[in-house]
């Protein structure tokens, strides 16, 4: 068994070659292939983050599965949505830890629950996950608590697996949540990524992964400790949490992305910010973020496509509940149309046929 699963140095250089995430952003927009990256895995059919979705993610063809990534008491790095996990685990009905609910203030933000920083990573291996979303996705629902808590190192583990079984590589996508939420806590993020990184062979430009943040120090601090490619997460509102005062609409006009382009290879907006909607609800075509964004040497991978009518546009909703799935395949093929290097879905197999396979 141990000959079927490349070494470390594999994954991070020889297998890079087939399918690195960011090869030189230049040629982006003669890319024949736009990558699938699978949102927390197949999330739309299994609990995020967990084996299960990961694997079915990979057998729907998709070239990258997401690990969301949050700090332990003990600095271990563990693939949760957010660092409050009382919707994602059964900690809420285990009474061993029910002194630990509290409140915290994230980003601005006041959260009540269980959060990750209060637990060892011991503690948290037993612990089972859930469906974050059970009203809209029940049949995901039907498989809790089959899953638990894994690591970033378990999760790299599974991609290097994947690979050696499918022959094709099986890229990373770690986002670094909250981390100036983890650093007041004394947990600084950034030199725990850039080891673990190392530790699993991916420390290198062309190295099968690209490391995420919503916030712009931490990737510019990983530049210095780390050479694994780096995407700046922005969204339609709001700003960095460790920039007051600084507005994500800014940083994504042309002169915002080539700020950008100092210190990160991608940028990853919303799809919204791609692609336009009109007063119908229907898409209007694109915006000039792709153009602008590969003219300041980015690629571009665009969050989040679900299937559901919740999360559609309006003239793409089917059915007459928010659950219910809508036309998710003219979603997808509109952002594909707009140059997009990749997208981010939590439905890989849509995402897939959408592409043409």
């Amino acid at each position: 068994m141990r000959s079927l699963i490349p070494s470390r140095r594999a994954f991070g250089t020889g297998l890079a070659a087939a399918g690195a995430l960011m090869a030189s952003a230049r040629t982006a927009a003669a890319s024949p292939r736009p990558q699938v990256v699978a949102h927390r895995g197949a999330s739309g059919y299994r609990p995020e983050h967990t084996a299960s979705a990961y694997l079915l993610a990979i057998a729907q063809g998709a070239d990258v599965i997401e690990p969301d990534l949050v700090l332990t008491k003990d600095g271990a790095l563990v693939a949760r949505h957010e660092n409050e996990i009382g919707g994602t685990t059964d900690v809420a009905s285990r009474p061993e830890f029910a002194g630990r609910r509290t409140a915290r203030d994230i980003d601005g933000e006041r959260v009540e629950g269980w959060f990750t920083e209060d637990f060892t990573l011991a503690e948290l291996k037993t612990l089972r996950a859930r469906e974050r979303l059970p009203q809209l996705r029940p049949g995901s629902a039907r498989h809790d608590g089959e899953d638990g808590v894994l690591t970033f190192a378990e999760v790299a583990a599974l991609a290097r697996r994947e690979s050696a079984r499918t022959g094709r590589t099986i890229g990373l996508c770690p986002e670094m949540k909250h981390p100036a939420h983890f650093r007041r806590l004394g947990l600084a993020f950034e030199p725990i990524m850039a080891a673990a990184l190392k530790a699993e062979g991916l420390d290198a430009a062309t190295a099968p992964v690209l490391v995420q943040c919503f916030e712009v120090g931490p990737l510019k601090t990983l530049s210095t400790l780390s050479k694994a490619p780096r995407v700046q997460l922005v969204s339609a509102e709001g700003g960095p949490a460790d920039l007051p005062g600084a507005r994500y609409v800014d940083m994504v006009t042309a002169e915002g992305l080539k700020a950008i382009a100092a210190y990160a290879q991608a940028v990853g907006p919303e799809w919204r910010q791609v692609l336009k909607v009109d007063g119908a609800g229907a898409l209007a075509g694109p915006t000039s973020l792709v153009a602008d964004a590969h003219a300041a040497g980015l690629k571009v991978f665009p969050w989040t496509v679900r299937a559901e009518n919740t999360f559609l546009p309006p003239a793409l909703r089917r059915g007459a509940t928010p659950a219910d799935q809508g036309d998710a395949a003219s979603l997808l093929k509109a952002l594909y149309a707009a140059g997009v290097d990749g997208v981010f879905c939590d439905f890989p197999d849509l995402a897939v046929a959408a592409r043409g396979g």
